[in-house]
């Protein structure tokens, strides 16, 4: 197990960093001291911009514009991030997106590229990457996933999808690189106060999951504590756990909780699709 007690001199990069959990991760690796953070997301205009909020911490900034849902242009980027690096030493896969979707009502090429984008850029950069991490025995890989990745959830079956497998190839690549020096910290936020969440998106929301909302600078707080303890695994915040206890004692009042609070946010009339 290896823990991440300090950020000084360390080389980092974060996918989905131009806005969000990624803008903020980037930034407090900046300030943690990192020697360099590397950011990557599809938007150049807000890249620069995270880029210069990391210039004035200090911090070398590397803006990499590329689409994580490609597998060529991730696996391009990854080799000019590490010709300029020399190496990277802690590897953030949060880039990703959702919706709130039925899944009959839900485009099927959308649904192919949240995949592409929440899951497979996770298993691209991770590839391109974890081997000089294993070379050096050093490394630290985070996978910003989802409690819908340990939880399905009505209206969230691609998302939970994609969260779902990126939660199972944390876990398994967690067992492989262990004792080759490298460590992987799988974070589960519920729901967090980000443009991720629009007035849609929360109005179709469980008043639980609305409840049980968190500031960004929670999830932050609670992935460095993380790092620094060498977690394997945290969900954000802590008290849903309780829920996947629930699931594996007793799904079917899990199941029934969470129908019964999915037609209260939705309405009766969508009650039979949910049987």
């Amino acid at each position: 197990m290896q823990t991440l007690r300090t950020c000084r001199d360390k080389t980092v990069l974060v996918t989905g960093a131009s806005s969000g959990i990624g803008r903020l991760l980037a930034v407090r690796f900046a300030r943690e001291g990192a020697r360099a953070v590397a950011l990557v997301a599809r938007r150049e205009t807000q890249l620069a911009e995270v880029a210069r909020e990391v210039q004035a911490l200090g911090a070398r900034a590397l803006a990499l514009p590329c689409d994580v849902g490609d597998r060529a242009a991730v696996l391009a980027t990854a080799n000019t991030a590490l010709a300029e690096l020399g190496a990277v030493d802690v590897l953030v896969n949060n880039a990703g997106y959702g919706h709130h979707r039925r899944f009959l009502a839900w485009d099927l090429d959308d649904m192919e590229r949240m995949l592409r984008v929440n899951f497979l850029g996770s298993l691209y950069w991770t590839k391109a990457l974890l081997p000089q991490m294993v070379e050096r025995r050093q490394g630290w890989i985070v996978f910003v996933a989802s409690v819908a990745g340990k939880l399905g959830v009505p209206e969230e079956s691609a998302y939970a999808a994609s969260k779902f497998a990126m939660v199972g190839f944390a876990e398994a690549l967690s067992i492989e690189v262990e004792d080759a020096g490298v460590h992987v910290l799988t974070v589960c936020p519920g729901t967090v106060r980000t443009d991720f969440f629009d007035e849609e998106a929360l109005a179709r929301m469980p008043p639980i999951s609305r409840r049980m909302m968190i500031e960004p600078e929670v999830l932050i707080d609670a992935i460095f504590q993380g790092l620094a303890r060498g977690k394997r695994e945290i969900t954000v915040p802590r008290g849903i756990a309780a829920a996947y206890v629930m699931r594996a004692v007793a799904p079917g009042i899990l199941r029934r909780s969470t129908r019964r609070a999915t037609i209260e946010a939705l309405g009766r009339k969508h009650s039979r699709s949910l049987d």
